[in-house]
């Protein structure tokens, strides 16, 4: 189990903390705000998993919620076990993006009926 360390930076999650995951899906577009334009830090936390299964979560950015574009802006490499991943996105290169939003894909391999489990969360945090 992933220890939850809150920390004084996180400005609001792409995926609420401990949101279980069985299928591929999409988070709720998160507004930036004031964050609009600036370094951000993401931080993929996987809380819980079963044995031979993958993850693999990409963040995607808008201007208005709606047209989410293409391509995400990153990837974050694909995971197996519980663990954190930090990942710098600097959106100064992106002062048209107001949001961002979460989309993950899930893998299950190997015998038996089990669907994918993952307990997961992605936190924004803000760069000084």
């Amino acid at each position: 189990m992933v220890m939850d360390v809150v920390s004084e930076r996180v400005a609001g999650y792409l995926v609420p903390s401990t949101t279980i995951v069985q299928t591929n899906g999409v988070g709720a577009p998160f507004e930036l705000g004031q964050l609009a334009g600036q370094p951000l830090l993401i931080v993929l936390r996987i809380h819980e998993v079963i044995e031979q299964e993958s993850l693999r979560l990409s963040v995607w950015g808008s201007p208005d919620a709606v047209e989410w574009g293409d391509r995400p802006l990153f990837w974050f490499p694909e995971m197996f076990y519980p663990g954190l991943k930090p990942a710098a996105l600097n959106l100064s290169q992106y002062s048209q993006i107001k949001f961002l939003q979460a989309r993950w894909e899930v893998n299950r391999w190997g015998r038996g009926w089990p669907r994918p489990f993952f307990k997961i969360s992605a936190e924004v945090q803000h760069l000084d």
